[in-house]
């Protein structure tokens, strides 16, 4: 049995108390993975910034935030082993492999997003609660994009999107199914995963609106992507397009589908295995 730690923001709310009783909650799916590694007699520790000393045999690096700021890289590197310190940056910028420029070619539709994970939300939260606390904020000068804006071609965004670091525009190329649009999630730790195709009647499919979903294989382009993209644990949004996949989103914090509890959960003991697996490799 080992000792886990796992390195969060000293802002960000891993878990909370929720209800009458008080029950432990939180909205990532990390929560449930190591409630089953708990459950088999590892010990677990969420360690809430960098001041504790770093105590344990294996951390995961759980840092809400888009660019995982270098304190905590440095930290994590104190650890005998820590999960996803490759995976620091996440921004659509580095991990989409859907971006195109003002000049490209692209004839279809297009998809202006922050390049931020999550519109930002996770980072302007850190911003408020640091101002609050009387201390800097860690991620200064972040502008909000409310949702996504998809348009008929490149032609008919607008020349300023271009000129903003925080914003990226994309093709647009959900799968057509005659009852909506696919999408696919496929979700690892370690070696142990799963990979499932979603239908949606929206074209930006989304885990919570999903009306029908399948088993699929994960293309070998994306298990090399993963390995450049330095991921140890996570989840990665694509879809294929003319034959090839196509990430469109990468993400080390994962959070927990609320209507599909069921499902995610029925996976946590194979993503626990996965997890097991690593620590056979490092311990």
């Amino acid at each position: 049995m080992v000792r886990i730690a796992v390195i969060t923001h000293e802002f960000d709310r891993f878990q909370s108390r929720r209800g009458l009783l008080l029950r432990r909650d939180s909205p990532y799916m990390l929560f449930d993975l190591l409630e089953e590694l708990k459950r088999r007699g590892h010990s677990v520790h969420v360690l809430a910034g960098t001041a504790a000393r770093p105590e344990a045999d294996i951390a995961v690096l759980h840092v809400d935030a888009t660019v995982t700021p270098a304190e905590y890289v440095e930290y994590a590197r104190a650890f005998p082993f820590c999960l996803n310190i490759g995976a620091a940056d996440i921004s659509k910028r580095r991990v989409s492999g859907a971006v195109i420029g003002r000049g490209d070619a692209w004839q279809g539709p297009v998809i202006v997003k922050s390049s931020l994970n999550n519109h930002g939300t996770r980072d302007r939260s850190l911003n408020r609660r640091s101002r609050r606390a009387g201390k800097p904020e860690p991620f200064p000068g972040l502008e909000a994009l409310d949702g996504y804006r998809v348009h008929g071609s490149l032609a008919d965004v607008p020349t300023t999107v271009f000129d903003r670091e925080d914003l990226v525009v994309e093709k647009f190329v959900p799968e057509p199914e005659p009852d909506g649009f696919g999408a696919r999630f496929w979700l690892f730790c370690g070696e142990r995963e799963r990979c499932t195709r979603h239908v949606s009647p929206q074209s930006l499919v989304k885990g919570d609106d999903t009306i029908r979903r399948e088993p699929v294989p994960v293309p070998d382009e994306l298990r090399a992507l993963r390995r450049e993209l330095g991921f140890d644990y996570g989840k990665f949004d694509f879809v294929m397009h003319e034959g090839r996949a196509v990430l469109l989103d990468a993400n080390k914090t994962p959070g927990r589908a609320r209507r599909l509890s069921n499902f995610v959960a029925a996976g946590n003991s194979n993503l626990a295995d996965g997890f097991e697996g690593l620590i056979r490799q490092v311990t």
